[in-house]
């Protein structure tokens, strides 16, 4: 079994909007984080598999700054969990746990334009393809923390 855990939560009230910090979120399946964007169906990518929740490791936002000279602010990558000891690009198709929290992985979540042009940095696109994190979709519901352990069972 591999695990990893959570090191910073984020959710954006509203779409465009800043993200804002958080201790613990609710996380309700087949719906989001509560308090997100996504929770409420106005997401910029609503449509897209695997909205309920995204998340980044922690070790490629230090590769962006050691590879590209690009420092992101706390959740100015947009996504809700950043992580850490997890290769989130592995988990594509396959279920994990947060916590009491049950996910499975739907698709990496490479970086757009939008994260781009919302950030006003060249470059960060092109320095997240690949590392840009992980969309997944909530199957049982629970709160995620700061610090809540990710297993991932072996295959």
């Amino acid at each position: 079994m591999t695990t990893g855990h959570v090191t910073e939560i984020h959710v954006a009230p509203e779409q465009g909007g800043p993200l804002e910090a958080r201790e613990r979120v609710d996380a309700v399946a087949g719906r989001g984080l509560e308090g997100d964007r996504y929770f409420r169906a106005e997401g910029t990518f609503e449509e897209r598999a695997g909205s309920d929740l995204s998340l980044i490791e922690s070790e490629a936002l230090a590769a962006l700054e050691r590879d590209y000279d690009l420092d992101l602010e706390a959740g100015s990558h947009r996504r809700n969990l950043t992580t850490a000891n997890v290769a989130l690009n592995h988990l594509v198709g396959r279920e994990f746990h947060i916590g009491e929290v049950r996910c499975r992985g739907i698709e990496l979540c490479e970086p757009c334009s939008y994260l781009e042009r919302h950030l006003e940095r060249q470059g960060v696109r092109e320095a997240l393809v690949h590392r840009g994190g992980l969309r997944a979709n909530i199957l049982d519901g629970g709160t995620i923390h700061v610090g809540a352990t990710i297993e991932v069972q072996s295959e």
